[in-house]
């Protein structure tokens, strides 16, 4: 003998949720249309129909799905809805910034002339030549380029070593004592220094050893990144190496292995692939820094190999330079041409980074098949 739910006193069944979601398309069509009429027939806003819009759309799927099943599934349906809301709140802004710079540097981004050429003797002159027609584009970011990946590869080299050591010791060997908690605890700080502080402090340190004349140099910008990479390395590197199971360890040595041998043939082979993407995210996090740069390693227009003497240039600071102090005041086209081209090549690079920090973490990942 079979006993409903309907039949037990006291117990209410859920409603069924409707099974096609045909009625929320129809309602989403309506809510398009309803925008195009408030944007084209009464001159709205785009974004201020589609807020309307999608205000119409909220209350018609609240009602229509009450009466199709009940109080619960209109509530299932507005907050999905609401969840779509913000998830393309979040994306649109990030569409448009690249479809901007797309649109603005991908004219220069790929030519010979941007690639190649640095400023050095470029003048206003020579952009009012181009904007006439009376000679081709000239000035690009080759120093640029070179400056970023030299002061970012010292800055690596400074920030790696520290921040896996740190982590290292505060997993591995720190327990539970007051110095592990004081060293989390300005790790979490410096995690939240603002940058402009880190060039700062990196300034005032050379001035004290070279002189104020000759502080700004390469490696003081490397230092500045390094101080705002070190604490997230540090946190990375601590969550890759908490989440290795004790277990490795325990068999380990118990084998009567050493625990430097543990750490560096067990626990961090384990963690490489977290490892490895972490500091490839943290590199990407500083590579875009502007202002640290600018107080710590200035601005130069020709190309300095050399991070131990004299002004180096970056991809931030160049396309920095180029918005706010154009060749040619009375022709800014060709300097804004070079700035959002640099800001392309800088998202490039980016992009870059964070596609090689996840096939890095596909490759050394740990396999999770059993082998015979």
């Amino acid at each position: 003998m079979s006993v409903r739910l309907q039949d037990i006193p006291g117990v209410v069944p859920s409603p069924v949720r409707p099974t096609t979601s045909r009625p929320a398309r129809v309602i989403a069509l309506g809510a398009l249309a309803l925008a195009a009429v408030l944007h084209l027939g009464l001159a709205l806003h785009v974004a201020a129909a589609l807020l309307l819009a999608f205000v119409g759309y909220l209350v018609a799927v609240n009602l229509t799905y009450r009466h199709l099943g009940g109080s619960r599934v209109a509530t299932d349906q507005t907050v999905r809805a609401l969840i779509y809301f913000a998830f393309v709140c979040a994306v649109l802004p990030l569409i448009s910034l690249l479809w901007t710079v797309i649109e603005q540097g991908a004219v220069r981004v790929f030519s010979p002339a941007f690639l190649n050429q640095t400023m050095n003797g470029v003048t206003g002159k020579h952009d009012q030549e181009y904007m006439d027609g009376v000679a081709p584009f000239v000035g690009g970011a080759y120093h640029a380029i070179m400056g970023t990946l030299i002061i970012t590869g010292l800055a690596t080299l400074i920030s790696v070593p520290i921040g896996m050591f740190t982590a290292i010791y505060l997993v591995e060997y720190a327990g539970k004592n007051p110095l592990a908690r004081w060293i989390r605890f300005f790790v979490d700080v410096m995690t939240g220094i603002p940058s402009i502080v880190a060039g700062l402090f990196a300034f005032a340190l050379f001035t004290q050893i070279f002189g104020i004349r000759d502080a700004k140099m390469g490696l003081a910008g490397a230092v500045a990144l390094s101080v705002l990479m070190i604490p997230t390395v540090v946190r990375n590197s601590e969550e890759m190496l908490r989440i290795v199971p004790n277990e490795l360890r325990e068999a380990a040595l118990a084998l009567g292995v050493p625990k430097w041998r543990v750490v560096a043939k067990v626990v961090l082979p384990t963690a490489a692939s977290g490892l490895t993407s972490g500091v490839t995210l943290a590199i990407a996090r500083v590579i875009g820094e502007t202002a640290p740069l600018l107080v710590a390693v200035g601005y130069a227009r020709g190309m300095n190999w050399d991070p131990f003497d004299n002004a180096m240039n970056t991809l931030a600071v160049y396309a920095y330079s180029m918005f706010t102090t154009p060749l040619s005041p009375a022709v800014r086209a060709p300097s804004l041409e070079r700035a959002w081209a640099a800001a392309l090549l800088l998202i490039l690079i980016v992009v870059g980074l964070n596609l090689l920090a996840r096939l890095i973490a596909k490759v050394f990942a740990p396999s999770t098949s059993s082998g015979r």
